[in-house]
């Protein structure tokens, strides 16, 4: 039987202290993941960012199945924290003019559509910029916004494939496999922050904006890290290695007599303490094959299973002590349950409930970034479909309820009920 964590209320931050973004607004034409990882960053810090979605449907992570609850999504809860939101239909002009009136207020516009939409819609940077030369315009696209694959759609497995990054993960005996989480669209979502960050850096300094991009391919290419790096160096094409990189002997998993654990001794000095002072093998150091981390290597084999038949003679508690206490890298291979309630995350209050106007309260994930003097807001749960579109008109554009209503019967917020 499953049974749900139980979560603790998140203590509220101290009563006037500042944020890092305040005063910042953001127009978020973004969904799915890359995009909205990046505006709820702003977000938790301090940026007003409104999430502009189709009334129709509004984000697709909303009809993610991982999770529900309050009729709303875990990966739409899990990417849009701390948004207002409010639903424009496109095909209507008079949405279109509210979206343009948002943007002449914006600092930053993020948009991740299919290349030629923000311009079909007269949304593009060159459309926009002249009635708002200090605006921050980030697109986040597949493949760029230029070239022979700009108008091209992709996603974070088609990336993973064919940038090779997919091929360096998994076994040497079997199929590439791609990462469990979106690991290409979170990372560009990393990148499309830092971009814009470093562009209001840039505005301050030179007195005007500038249009900035990123791309999933790009992301991809890049982490392929030193692996990529050593192709270009030496021609070599690098394959798949498991949980033991270049072979490494000493580092992966390892099973004593009652469970998993992962180590990673990857270097001389952590290899010698290893094989003496936790194994207790010390002619592991002194037989030639052995010796150095080049015989290591090509020894790989043999050594694995002299290590795994050590480990495996007695329990993970009793090789997880000794580890510590000689100050191996070592860790748990834990499931997420198990993860999510262990004492690294919970001491550090990781994991939090919060209020949300359906469901009563959903689970919270803590933004990963810490900061002493502006730490991150309040949490705010994700907004329903449509939810501060009243709102948002009176009090960043200034409408009154007369312009508004004119707005709906327009048509321009989709269905009734869109206005909040």
């Amino acid at each position: 039987m499953m049974t749900k964590p139980d979560l603790p209320g998140r203590a509220p931050r101290g009563e006037g202290v500042p944020t890092a973004l305040d005063g910042l607004l953001v127009v978020d034409f973004t969904r799915v993941v890359a995009g909205p990882a990046c505006t709820q960053t702003l977000a938790d810090f301090g940026a007003e960012v409104i999430k502009i979605e189709n009334p129709d449907g509004g984000d697709d992570t909303r009809a993610y199945e991982h999770a529900e609850i309050g009729g709303e999504s875990a990966a739409y809860l899990s990417l849009n924290r701390n948004k207002r939101g409010i639903a424009l239909d496109f095909n209507n002009p008079a949405a279109l003019e509210v979206a343009r009136a948002l943007i002449a207020k914006a600092d930053v516009v993020v948009e991740n559509f299919s290349g030629g939409v923000m311009k079909k819609f007269g949304l593009d940077y060159a459309s926009v910029a002249p009635t708002n030369p200090r605006l921050i315009y980030c697109s986040i696209s597949a493949y760029g916004r230029k070239g022979d694959f700009a108008l091209r759609p992709g996603f974070d497995p088609i990336t993973q494939a064919e940038s090779g990054f997919m091929s360096l993960n998994g076994f040497p005996d079997g199929e590439p496999v791609r990462t469990g989480p979106p690991i290409v669209d979170m990372a560009t979502g990393m990148s499309a922050c830092n971009a814009i960050l470093l562009a209001l850096i840039a505005r301050d300094r030179l007195g005007r904006g500038q249009q900035v991009e990123v791309a999933l391919i790009d992301t991809a290419v890049s982490m392929t890290g030193f692996y990529g790096m050593a192709y270009l160096i030496n021609g070599n094409n690098p394959g798949r290695f498991g949980n033991s990189p270049n072979g490494s002997p000493t580092v992966g998993v390892y099973r004593a007599s009652d469970g998993p654990l992962y180590m990673a001794c990857a270097n001389d000095r952590l290899y010698r303490r290893l094989v003496t002072d936790v194994l207790e093998r010390p002619d592991l150091v002194t037989d030639p094959e052995f010796a150095h981390r080049k015989a290591r290597t090509a020894n790989k084999e043999k050594l694995r299973a002299i290590i795994a038949s050590v480990f495996a003679s007695d329990t993970l508690e009793h090789w997880m002590a000794k580890m510590k206490k000689a100050n191996i890298p070592v860790g748990y291979l834990r499931t997420v349950e198990e993860g999510f309630n262990a004492p690294e995350v919970r001491d550090r209050h990781r994991l939090s409930k919060i209020a949300h106007p359906t469901a009563g309260s959903v689970p919270n994930i803590e933004s990963p970034v810490h900061m002493n003097l502006t730490p991150t807001v309040d949490p705010v749960a994700a907004p329903l479909l449509g939810q501060h579109t009243r709102d948002v008109l009176s009090e960043t554009l200034g409408y009154d309820d007369r312009r508004i209503a004119a707005l709906a019967e327009a048509g321009a917020f989709g269905k009734p009920g869109n206005t909040g």
